[in-house]
């Protein structure tokens, strides 16, 4: 067993093994992180896991090109490949259906599959999230064409909090070593290359379908997010007819971390609320 917390349970799913996370018991649903350089399932839900396991089964994987899921050969980094994957990884586990909590990246992730699948989609919550086309911010352009150093990932970091307390020397290096494991930053360069507009539109679901969508939606957002615009939150929030939006202020990208509390018992009480992943 390593005694690193980023690596939890391995499964195949498809022809590679997925590292993932599952605690608790009870409804399942399924955490899905961002796309920031290093990042893993751990990293994104390490304060949400265990608060969120007192009530549910709480899965949370590496996503395929993202931590300690292999990579393999040639794949692509499609959202078709992620949605895939996430299916995938339900299957494995023999889990005909679950809620989804989708972070930025994993927002617009959640809302696809939503779109896709919504027979295997219970509630929806969406942290910070992508999945409409809207202008790159200076922010998501600095994430995603992040080369590895640690005052790379210091900047980084201090874009993704409002509250600089929680960016310390120690995260940072821990972030960057994260980053520059063998394979991790090769993949992450591969995703998202310049002029980087084009994945923002590629991450997006068609307005039509997201209007479509018959699920309860939680929608909630940082007020001072300089990654995704308050404003993509604001359009989801009128586009999806069963939706609710929180905004928490003084926050940025983090929500989850800076308001985790807040947080966990917001998303905790709205999926209580649902009965049998309904």
């Amino acid at each position: 067993m390593s005694d690193n917390p980023e690596i939890g349970r391995q499964i195949r799913t498809g022809d590679f093994l997925t590292n993932y996370h599952d605690q608790g018991s009870g409804e399942p649903v399924l955490l899905i992180h961002g796309s920031g350089p290093g990042v893993s399932a751990w990293a994104n839900w390490r304060l949400v896991l265990p608060a969120l396991a007192e009530q549910f089964r709480v899965i949370a994987q590496d996503m395929v090109g993202f931590g300690y899921t292999e990579r393999p050969a040639g794949i692509d980094y499609t959202m078709d490949t992620w949605c895939r994957h996430a299916l995938d990884l339900l299957d494995a586990l023999d889990i005909e259906k679950a809620h989804i909590v989708g972070n930025s990246f994993g927002g617009a992730l959640a809302l696809s599959l939503a779109a896709r699948h919504p027979e295997r989609v219970g509630r929806l919550v969406l942290m910070g999230s992508a999945g409409l086309s809207f202008d790159l911010t200076p922010g998501l352009d600095a994430v995603w064409g992040y080369t590895p150093s640690v005052a790379n990932m210091r900047a980084l970091l201090d874009i993704f909090a409002a509250d600089r307390s929680l960016v310390t020397d120690e995260l940072a290096d821990l972030r960057y070593q994260a980053s520059i494991r063998p394979g991790v930053q090769e993949a992450y360069a591969a995703m998202f290359p310049a002029p980087r507009q084009r994945w923002v539109d590629a991450l997006a679901t068609p307005e039509a379908a997201i209007r479509a969508l018959n699920r309860e939606v939680l929608i909630v957002h940082g007020r001072d997010d300089a990654v995704i615009p308050l404003a993509c939150s604001l359009r989801l929030h009128h586009l999806l007819p069963h939706s609710q939006l929180h905004v928490f202020g003084p926050c940025g990208h983090w929500s989850q971390i800076e308001h985790s509390t807040r947080f966990n018992r917001l998303v905790a009480d709205f999926l209580a609320e649902a009965g049998p992943a309904s």
